[in-house]
């Protein structure tokens, strides 16, 4: 239960005969949310693309929690293909109570997928969207099951570049970075909108880590020398994955939006966050809905919703 001061791994219930799919499983915030789902008892889909990796992984979470039921999902979100496979695999799954997508990037030198996209919104936004909406079929088969998007304080700056959407003409790595969190606060806002109108069982549901001191800022530079002394700072890996726990175990409102309480929601413990006004303009959301149906060639099958506000 989720106690006054807010949400920790302590409030995670017994997860006992549910399945869960957690991207980026293989280290920081995802092996930390893979594991204490783990300990909880559920089942947990590690999704990462390197074997070795996972099996590191999982032999450092069953060092705790020797009987964690571990598997590996081979997911590479720069390539669609593996999107699409990994999707075929979970549909073998008996269930799926939830689907976290917790893995990024964050400001690389300008680089693309294997479609040609650049790589922050390929994987952060578009292998996100795709993933979400393979496997919302599976999904909507369990009561009660959950997207988890993971957005991030970054989003707050961030704009939409509509017109060179795919870097063509400019590249700003950290203003790109800040565009693919934005997206994926859109994104989240807009599935639930959607999941809502359809009538739809599964939650939609927002996070961001605060800011954790983890290898996902191995581009930062002169920030990184700094090393443990700004760690100290900021969340561990831990408390990171408080937030993503909140917003796929927890009492949540649908379409809510999770992250860290203390000072400028940089760390602590989990709750209800703030979001900018641009991740909640229907206009917005609309519009990258559609874009990343024409760019993935995925389609979630779920109507535009038609809200009053919108």
């Amino acid at each position: 239960m989720t106690t006054a001061a807010g949400f920790t791994d302590r409030s995670v219930a017994d997860q006992s005969g549910k399945t869960f799919v957690v991207t980026g499983a293989n280290a920081g915030i995802g092996l930390e949310i893979a594991r204490v789902l783990a300990l909880r008892g559920a089942r947990v889909l590690m999704a990462c693309r390197d074997i070795a990796k996972f099996q590191a992984a999982a032999a450092d979470i069953r060092r705790t929690a020797p009987q964690s039921e571990l598997a590996w999902l081979p997911l590479d979100l720069a390539d669609l293909a593996s999107v699409r496979d990994a999707a075929a695999i979970v549909e073998k799954e008996r269930h799926l109570h939830g689907l976290i997508n917790n893995a990024g990037v964050m400001i690389p030198p300008l680089t693309r997928t294997q479609q040609g996209f650049e790589l922050q919104f390929g994987v952060n936004h578009l292998g996100t969207f795709a993933l979400s909406a393979l496997l919302l079929p599976k999904l909507a088969a369990t009561p009660g099951a959950r997207v988890v998007v993971t957005s991030s304080i970054a989003h707050i700056k961030g704009y939409m570049e509509w017109d060179d959407i795919n870097a063509e003409r400019t590249y700003h790595r950290a203003a790109r970075y800040r565009s693919s969190k934005l997206a994926n606060a859109l994104h989240f806002f807009e599935l639930d909108k959607r999941l809502r109108a359809a009538g739809s069982s599964v939650l939609s549901v927002g996070c961001h880590p605060g800011v954790a001191y983890t290898r996902l800022g191995r581009y930062m530079g002169i920030a990184q020398l700094a090393g443990p002394a700004v760690g100290l700072l900021l969340n561990t890996a831990a408390q990171g994955a408080w937030p993503a726990l909140q917003a796929a175990t927890g009492a949540v409102v649908p379409g809510g939006y999770y992250g860290p309480l203390g000072f400028a929601e940089m760390r602590g413990v989990s709750g209800a966050a703030k979001r900018s006004a641009g991740a909640m303009d229907p206009e917005a959301a609309r519009r990258l809905w559609e874009m990343s149906v024409e760019m993935t060639g995925i389609d979630p099958g779920l109507a535009e919703a038609k809200w009053p506000d919108s």
